[in-house]
This record gives structure tokens, C-alpha cells and sequence, in this order.
């Protein structure tokens, strides 16, 4: 009898990990209609091929050596030679509550969520093969090398343990968002701003993107996929405990987006006399990138007011890279990374096992060495074979130069 419960959880928590890893999945939907929305319409085909790309890059580099480096422990070990060999994959003698595959499936789509993040804050500019060989570096061993020194539980460079430090962080506010934000920014400091951006007079020209009805298809796909994001980090959901668990990450993570977005919309009403539908829609995304580190915790109203302070922090976070020239066509590295540091900060108010010097020690690890690695990578990817389109390419569109499709033939010449 006891066996068989046993295997009917294991079966369970396993199902709940493969849906929810699903739903992550789906988020690669989101950021490729979030994006080709926010970009112009000559760039649209080659930020799609770059995100449906980068997700099979993930994918392999993931298998191939970034789970054994980012879970180098014996169970960690045991998982990826289960997932490499097929062995030991079920029954009941397994050292884990679920599949070691399902836990392979769930955290590759993670992976690829963070590599997703850079692919919008150097659109319209960044060759297509530069970006996808810095995918290959990024899901393998840049982020499964942060992974190994947060989730994993290893030493920082064998030195101190960031949970030791009092470092929480649930689903990943800082772990993946500020992480491909830290990679997104080293990026958009080494390819330059988009021509015609930034005028000489210091004034910003403002280049909108070509289809916001698709920008707002991404955010809600994004929305829901964040479902899976923030409640398949429970990790469970067979027992009463662990699925009011799950119950509570979902109450939370949506009211987080509802309140960031409207709170967004009021602040750029307030700023800019206007509701702007993009800083609503990065509103939303910052709600939830602002919960992500700690959903579990928090009553409804506080996760509301979280996100509400993530929605008004990324409107001004977002006018003031453009006063630093720091060109992101889609707000990226304000939405995960401005806000993925808040979303760290907030955590020690509802979580007592979090402690704000734990938060801001294991912010600054991740910051230091994503930022640093990523861009000592793109500096000898552009050495070897350049970062930037020409300027005759990037005026007629990366999409004739570097996929030769137009996205909407019929409307553009």
C-alpha cells in the first residue's frame, strides 16, 4: 500500500512538472510575438528565427554539458546520466519524488527563457550567427555556472554558499531574469545603439514597433506561461500541503501582473499624458518578474503592491536607459534586470529565511559574473566575425540581409 501511494505521487508530481514545464516552454511563444511586435517590420522574420533558434540551441547545450555544470552534486549526477542514458527514469526506487527527465524538461526551458531576454535588447541590429554563437555559450556554460552556484547549492568560485548567506530567490528574479538581462546589457554595450536612435542634439527619437497587436498577444502568452514558471517551482503538487502551495504561487503571480500593469499605465498617463500601451504591457511583465523570487510568501494584496512597484520602476528605468544611450528596443534589461533586482530585494519582507544582505551578495554574484562572462564573449565574437549588420543593412532591414524573407511581404518593399 505504501508503495503504490508512493508511485501514484511520483506520477503525479512528475505530470505537474512536465505541464508546467510546457507552460514555460510556451513562454518562447510570448517573447517571439512580444518581440517581432515591438520591433519595425524590415527586422521581423530575423528576431523570430533568433528565437525559435535560440530555444533549440538551449535545448541541445543544455543536454550536451550545461545540466551536469549547473547540478554537479551526486543527485545531479544521477539525473543527467538518467536523462543522457535512459536509465533509471521511473519506479519507486528513484532517490527523487519525480522523473529525472521531467526535472531535465523543466529546468532546460528555463535556460532558454533567459537566452530569450537578450534576443530583444540587441534586435534590429546584432547579426543573426553572432547572437546564436553567443547562445551556445550562454546556455552552456554561462547560466548553468550562475545555476550551480544558486539552485545547484556549490560554492561561489569554492569560496562562500548564497544559501548559507540567507540568498532566496524561488523561481528565478534574479537567477534567470536579471541573469539574461546582465548578458542582454553587455551586448547592448558592445553592438551600439540603432541608427538614427540617439540624435546629436541629445534628443531621443522614438522608433515604434510595427505590430502591437502582436506585442499584446506575447505579454498574455507570456502571462500565462509565467504560470507554470512560478508554480512548477513548488516542484509538487501530490499532497494538500504542496498544492495549496501551488494555489497561493498562482493567486500571487497573477495579481502581481494585474497590479504592474496598472500601475504602469498610470505612471506613463502621469509622465507622458498618454497611455501608453507599451509601458502597460511592460508593466505586466515587470509584475511578474518582480514576484518571481519569492510567490510563495506573500498575501495577495502585498504581491499586488510588489508588482505595482515593479510596473512603476520600469517606466522610469526605461526612460532613463535611453538618457544613458543605452539602446533596448523591447525594455528588456529594464523589465528582468531593473526589476529582477527589486523582485530580490523584496523578498526578506514576507520570507524569514531571506536576509537583505544574503539578496544583494547573491544579486551582485550573479551580476558580476553573467555581466562579465558574457561580455568577454561577444567581444571575441565580434573579433572573430563582427556583431553588427552594415548600416546599408541594418537601413534596408537584417531580415533581406540575413534570412532573405520579408515578414509581411505585401505591406513592405
Amino acid at each position: 500500500m505504501e508503495n503504490e501511494i508512493f508511485q501514484l505521487k511520483y506520477a503525479l508530481d512528475t505530470f505537474y512538472f512536465l505541464v508546467s514545464g510546457a507552460f514555460v516552454m510556451w513562454m518562447a511563444a510570448g517573447f517571439s510575438m512580444l518581440e517581432a511586435g515591438l520591433v519595425r517590420a524590415k527586422n521581423t522574420t530575423e528576431i523570430l528565427t533568433k528565437n525559435v533558434a535560440l530555444y533549440a540551441i538551449a535545448s541541445v547545450m543544455y543536454m550536451v554539458c550545461g545540466y551536469a555544470i549547473m547540478y554537479q552534486g551526486s543527485t545531479g549526477e544521477w539525473m543527467f546520466l538518467s536523462v543522457i542514458t535512459g536509465d533509471g527514469v521511473t519506479g519507486a526506487e528513484e532517490p527523487a519524488t519525480y522523473a529525472p527527465s521531467a526535472d531535465f524538461f523543466f529546468q532546460v526551458v528555463f535556460v532558454a527563457t533567459a537566452m530569450s531576454i537578450v534576443s530583444g535588447a540587441v534586435a534590429e541590429r546584432m547579426k543573426l550567427w553572432a547572437f546564436l554563437a553567443f547562445a551556445v555559450v550562454m546556455t552552456g556554460f554561462i547560466y548553468p555556472m550562475e545555476g550551480s552556484w544558486t539552485w545547484g547549492g556549490l560554492p561561489v568560485f569554492g569560496m562562500y554558499t548564497l544559501g548559507d548567506l540567507g540568498f532566496v530567490d524561488f523561481a528565478g528574479s534574479g537567477i534567470v531574469h536579471m541573469a539574461g538581462a546582465a548578458a542582454a546589457l553587455a551586448g547592448v554595450m558592445l553592438v551600439g545603439a540603432r541608427k538614427g536612435k540617439y540624435m546629436e542634439d541629445g534628443s531621443v527619437k522614438a522608433i515604434p514597433g510595427a505590430n502591437l497587436p502582436l506585442a499584446t498577444l506575447g505579454t498574455f502568452i507570456l502571462w500565462m506561461g509565467w504560470f507554470g514558471f512560478n508554480g512548477g517551482s513548488v516542484l509538487a503538487t501530490a499532497s494538500v500541503e504542496s498544492a495549496n502551495a501551488v494555489a497561493v504561487v498562482f493567486m500571487n503571480t497573477n495579481g502581481a501582473a494585474a497590479g504592474g500593469l496598472i500601475a504602469a499605465l498610470i505612471t506613463a498617463r502621469i509622465l507622458f499624458g498618454k497611455a501608453d500601451l507599451t509601458m502597460a504591457l511592460n508593466g505586466a511583465l515587470a509584475g511578474l518578474v518582480a514576484i518571481t523570487a519569492g510567490p510563495d510568501t506573500p498575501s495577495a494584496l502585498q504581491a499586488c503592491l510588489f508588482g505595482g512597484l515593479g510596473g512603476i520602476l520600469v517606466v522610469f528605468s526605461i526612460v532613463t536607459m535611453d538618457k544613458l544611450k543605452l539602446d533596448d528596443p523591447v525594455g528588456a534589461i529594464s523589465v528582468h534586470g531593473v526589476v529582477g533586482l527589486l523582485g530580490l530585494l523584496l523578498v526578506p519582507i514576507t520570507n524569514s529565511s531571506a536576509s537583505l544582505s544574503g539578496q544583494l551578495i547573491g544579486a551582485l554574484t550573479i551580476f558580476i559574473w553573467v555581466f562579465g562572462a558574457s561580455y568577454i564573449a561577444f567581444l571575441l565574437i565580434k573579433m572573430a566575425i563582427g556583431l553588427r549588420v552594415s548600416e546599408v543593412e541594418e537601413f534596408d532591414g537584417v531580415d533581406a540581409a540575413e534570412t532573405g524573407l520579408e515578414a509581411y511581404p505585401e505591406f513592405v518593399s
